[in-house]
């Protein structure tokens, strides 16, 4: 079974006004849709929530330690904002130091992560 290490903001620490349309409700919800399909395909995916830094690293790291991953994905809410371009390159850099050997993908949207992570299992 592949394992799947899924980074993303809690949703509570989201600014809304970059994403139009979302909410922190829809965030939620289309996070654990996105988790739950993949686990239905077979895959060992779940979410690791971050904060927009104070514990963002400690946390990813956490899940990285010890338990080889087979992808990691980099949310669009980390990686598009400019004013996180900085937790972003942090996180990348956790992610290559604690997984080296793991494929690293990005969604676009909170509904796309299946298609993400699918791209780099086939």
């Amino acid at each position: 079974m592949a394992k799947v290490l899924l980074v993303g903001l809690v949703p509570e620490v989201v600014d809304f006004a970059k994403f139009p349309g979302l909410t922190v409700e829809r965030l939620a919800a289309a996070l654990a849709a996105q988790e739950a399909a993949l686990r239905e395909r077979g895959v060992d995916a779940r979410w690791c929530l971050v904060d927009l830094g104070a514990t963002a690293e400690a946390v990813v790291r956490a899940e990285l330690e010890g338990v080889p991953h087979d992808v990691v994905l980099v949310g669009a809410g980390v990686r598009t904002v400019p004013e996180y371009l900085m937790l972003f390159e942090r996180l990348v850099n956790v992610i290559h130091e604690h997984a080296p050997g793991a494929k690293i993908c990005f969604n676009t949207r909170p509904d796309d992560t299946v298609e993400a992570v699918l791209r780099w299992l086939v």
